[in-house]
C-alpha cells in the first residue's frame, strides 16, 4: 500500500486501459522458474508434442506467475507457475465437444475433487489427475487446517463450475443473468484458489481480519475484476463456442448493442472494481489497528493485501501482452482448443 502513488496502465489492442496504482514487478527468479516449469509439465505428460510447447510457450505463463507473484521464494514461485499453466491446459480441454457435456464433464472432475480429501491420484492418473495431486500436495504442505478446508472447497468450486459452464452451453436457449454469471464466473476463473495461494505465499491471514466484510469485498473484488476484464479478451474464442457465462456476450445480448459497446462497459466495471479495491486498501491499517491486532498479525493483512494488489497488475499485464487471446497463440474455433488430451 505504501505503493498506491504510482499508477501503471495495462493497455489493450483497441488503446483502452485498465489503471491500477502501484509499479508492476517481476520476480527475478522468473528464468529459473519457467525451465522447472517445463520439466514439471513433461513428467505428468500435460506436454507431450512439440506443437503442443509451441503453443503453450506463446502463452508466456511463466510472466504471468512472476509478475503475479514478486515476492516469492523459488519453491513458491516455481508452484505458481505450476498452477496457473494449470488453470489454462485443464480449461482448455473443455473448448471442444466434451464441453457441451455437462454430465462428461463432472466425471472428469469428480477424482480431483477426492483428491483433495485423500492427497492422492486415482490408480493410472491421467495427466491431469497427476499434475493436480502434486499441486495440491505442495500447495497444502505446511499449512494450517482452516487454510486446508477453505482451499479444497474453493478448488472443489472451481472444478464443479465447469460442468455448469457445460450446461450452459448445451442449452440453446439459456441466458444467465448478471448475478449467475457473475457466481459461476468466480468458481470457473479459478481466483479464489489463486488468492489463497497469495495467502499461501505471504502468510495466513488471521481468521478476525479475513473474514472482516472489508477483506472480504476486496477479495471479491481483487477476483472478480480481472475475470470480468478476461471476458473482453476470451470473447472471440467463447462466443462462437456458444459460451453464455461471458460478461461482454451478456451485456451485448442485454443491451442490445454493438461487440465494441459491450467491450467498452466491461472494462468500465473492471476499472470501477480495480477504483473500489484500492480505495478500500486505504482503509486497511485502521482495521487492523479497530480488530486488536497484533504487529505480526496485522503484518500478514498488508502483505496479503499487496499480494492481491500484486496479482491484479501481473494479471492484467499479462492479458494484455500474452498471444494466448491473439490467432497467432490460438487454435481455429471451429476446432477443439487444444492439441494434447489430458484427460
Amino acid at each position: 500500500m505504501h505503493e498506491l502513488m504510482h499508477h501503471q496502465e495495462q493497455t489493450h489492442g483497441t488503446g483502452e486501459v485498465i489503471r491500477i496504482p502501484g509499479p508492476l514487478r517481476r520476480n527475478p527468479l522468473l528464468e529459473a522458474a519457467a525451465r522447472h516449469n517445463l520439466q514439471w509439465l513433461r513428467a505428468h505428460g500435460m506436454l507431450r508434442e512439440e506443437r503442443a510447447q509451441l503453443l503453450y510457450d506463446r502463452w508466456s505463463i511463466p510472466e504471468l506467475a512472476a509478475t503475479s507473484f514478486p515476492d516469492a521464494d523459488l519453491a513458491d514461485l516455481c508452484l505458481a507457475v505450476d498452477q496457473c499453466a494449470f488453470y489454462f491446459l485443464f480449461d482448455d480441454q473443455f473448448d471442444g465437444e466434451r464441453g457441451e457435456r455437462p454430465a462428461e464433464v463432472a466425471r472428469v472432475c469428480a477424482p480431483l475433487i477426492t483428491t483433495l480429501h485423500t492427497g492422492r491420484a486415482p490408480e493410472n492418473p491421467s495427466p491431469v489427475e497427476s499434475a493436480f495431486a502434486d499441486l495440491w500436495r505442495r500447495g497444502s504442505q505446511g499449512m494450517s487446517a482452516r487454510w486446508r478446508a477453505r482451499a479444497a472447497f474453493h478448488w472443489e468450486g472451481y472444478f464443479m463450475a465447469h460442468p455448469s459452464e457445460a450446461l450452459g452451453r448445451a442449452l440453446p436457449d439459456s441466458r444467465p443473468s448478471r448475478a449467475a454469471y457473475l457466481v459461476l464466473r468466480r468458481g470457473a476463473s479459478g481466483v479464489d484458489t489463486v488468492l489463497d495461494l497469495v495467502e499461501r505465499v505471504l502468510g495466513e491471514v488471521p481468521a478476525t481480519a479475513y473474514h472482516n466484510p472489508q477483506l472480504t469485498l476486496m477479495r471479491r473484488l481483487a477476483g472478480d475484476a480481472p475475470a470480468v476484464n478476461n471476458d473482453v479478451y476470451s470473447y472471440a474464442k467463447e462466443a462462437p463456442r456458444g459460451d453464455v457465462y461471458n460478461l461482454a456476450v451478456i451485456t451485448q445480448r442485454d443491451r442490445g448493442i454493438s461487440r465494441e459497446g459491450a467491450f467498452a462497459l466491461v472494462r468500465d466495471e473492471a476499472q470501477g472494481m480495480v477504483d473500489e479495491f484500492f480505495a478500500l486498501a486505504e482503509q486497511i491499517p485502521g482495521t487492523v489497528l479497530g480488530l486488536g491486532c497484533s504487529r505480526e498479525e496485522g503484518a500478514a493483512v498488508l502483505r496479503y493485501v499487496d499480494g492481491m494488489g500484486d496479482w491484479m497488475r501481473g494479471y492484467f499485464a499479462w492479458e494484455a501482452s500474452t498471444l494466448r487471446y491473439r490467432p497467432e497463440g490460438a487454435l481455429p474455433i471451429d476446432q477443439p482448443n487444444y492439441l494434447e488430451e489430458l484427460l
